[in-house]
């Protein structure tokens, strides 16, 4: 489940304290000690008062303004002392969830800041360097919101880079729904022609934000992604196995929502039938499990995705359902088949909120509703 910027959660949990302390700004202080006249003791004594009472990405800021007061004005010169204090790009040999460290954004922001109006390929230059260290991804987007066509153009090339975090960028900076970031204003179909170049990429890094892009484009334009990920298949640039990885990563979102043709392109036919019983218990405490038991029965031999949908009982009488994943596996025919899963009832779920009272529980066999239940959830004693 994702979190929002805030990053918080049980046990005191502060995810800004972990990204933003002592230790990590002292580390960022002795990166900037290498440009003439930086004091890395005067600036952690101005930076360390100011993260109290701010946010994630407000202490982002707040960090970026500590750093511009040391940097000369003029824009070029800025980007110099910021590509002088840059550490080592991060490993190329990881090849995977490498996103780099938050207290190297600073680059981004001021790009965003300053480079904007008036400095757009020197801006951009220093986010090609930066996102090698950090990814850009966040502060490349106003720069697509303003230059479009040029910028689609320079991703372009990006998308041959040599460094797989610069074409992780051009996929991932251009995402229709990337979250925390700013909405773009550019058509969502735009970066399609980009995607083309990246599906066939040999780092997973990259093809796992194509595979995220396209999640995000099916919930705008569903029959496009099916087209592009059949035609990359039979294209066959990229190897079988990654580019079935990929389709079944980029078509999660439709599978929950039961999209027939989502459903087909992974091998499961919404069509044939499936008998469902769904066993559940009468009751269950709010902050404790639910088990959750599903046996299938088919006629025919056939590979199922089985997930269920709750539907929440609000106060209020609002209506709202979530998906959750159960199981893919394989029917034999006639063969009953028990599938069991112990559903967490999160008291501190960060996307929603249990209220006691009753909750319909449906399942889903290859996107189609085959069996419901009831549960009534009883609160926390």
């Amino acid at each position: 489940m994702a979190r929002g910027p805030e990053g918080g959660g049980p046990q005191g949990f502060s995810l800004k304290d972990q990204l933003f302390n002592a230790a990590t700004l002292g580390d960022l202080a002795a990166e900037y000690a290498a440009l003439p006249g930086f004091d890395p003791a005067r600036f952690l004594a101005e930076v360390l008062p100011g993260l109290e009472g701010r946010g994630l990405l407000e202490r982002l800021d707040w960090i970026a303004d500590c750093i511009e007061a040391r940097l000369p004005a003029d824009f070029p010169a800025m980007c110099e002392a910021l590509e002088a204090a840059m550490p080592p790009p991060l490993d190329p040999a990881r090849q995977d969830n490498d996103f780099g460290r938050f207290i190297h954004a600073v680059p981004g922001i001021l790009a965003v800041r300053h480079g904007l109006d008036g400095h757009r390929d020197r801006a951009l230059a220093l986010l090609r360097r930066a996102t090698k260290r950090f990814s850009m991804e966040f502060y490349i987007r106003p720069f697509l919101n303003h230059y479009p066509e040029h910028v689609l153009a320079t991703l372009r090339d990006w998308a041959r880079d040599e460094n797989y975090h610069v074409r992780r960028l051009v996929s991932e900076g251009t995402r229709p729904k990337l979250p925390w970031a700013r909405g773009l204003t550019i058509d969502p179909q735009s970066a399609v022609p980009l995607l083309d170049i990246l599906h066939a990429d040999q780092t997973r890094y990259v093809t796992r934000s194509v595979a995220n892009h396209l999640n995000d484009l099916s919930k705008i334009a569903p029959d496009l992604v099916l087209e592009r990920l059949g035609d990359w298949a039979e294209g066959g640039q990229q190897a079988p196995d990654e580019m079935r990885w990929m389709t079944r990563h980029a078509l999660r979102t439709a599978v929950r929502r039961g999209e027939p043709g989502a459903l087909r392109l992974l091998g499961f036919d919404p069509e044939i039938p499936v008998a469902a019983v769904l066993s559940l218990p009468a009751q269950a405490r709010i902050g404790e499990s639910l088990a959750v038991e599903v046996t299938l029965t088919a006629a025919r031999d056939l590979p199922v995705v089985v997930d269920y949908r709750i539907a929440f009982h609000r106060p209020s009488g609002a209506s709202g359902e979530k998906v959750f994943k159960l199981k893919s596996a394989r029917l034999t025919a006639n063969a009953p088949l028990t599938l069991r899963k112990v559903h967490k009832l999160k008291a501190d779920a960060t996307t929603f909120t249990l209220h006691p009272g009753p909750h319909r529980v449906v399942v889903q066999v290859n996107g189609v509703d085959r069996g419901e239940g009831r549960v009534d959830l009883i609160d926390v004693e």
